[in-house]
C-alpha cells in the first residue's frame, strides 16, 4: 500500500536573507535535523537571494 504525501513531509517557511521577506513555497522531511538554505527570488529585494528556513506562525 503507497504511503500518502503527508506522512514524512513537513511544511516549511522560507524567510529572504537580505530583507526578511517570508514565503512558504517547499516542504521538509521531518528526520532532516540541518535548516534549509535555499536560492530563491525574491518579489521583494527583485533579485535572487539566499532563504532560510524559519518558523511558521499560525
Amino acid at each position: 500500500m503507497a504511503k500518502s504525501k503527508a506522512d514524512g513531509r513537513a511544511p516549511v517557511g522560507l524567510k529572504c536573507s537580505n530583507c526578511g521577506f517570508m514565503i512558504r513555497h517547499t516542504e521538509k522531511g521531518k528526520n532532516t535535523t540541518d535548516k534549509l538554505e535555499l536560492k530563491k527570488y525574491c518579489k521583494k529585494c527583485k533579485s535572487v537571494q539566499v532563504f532560510k528556513e524559519a518558523k511558521i506562525g499560525k
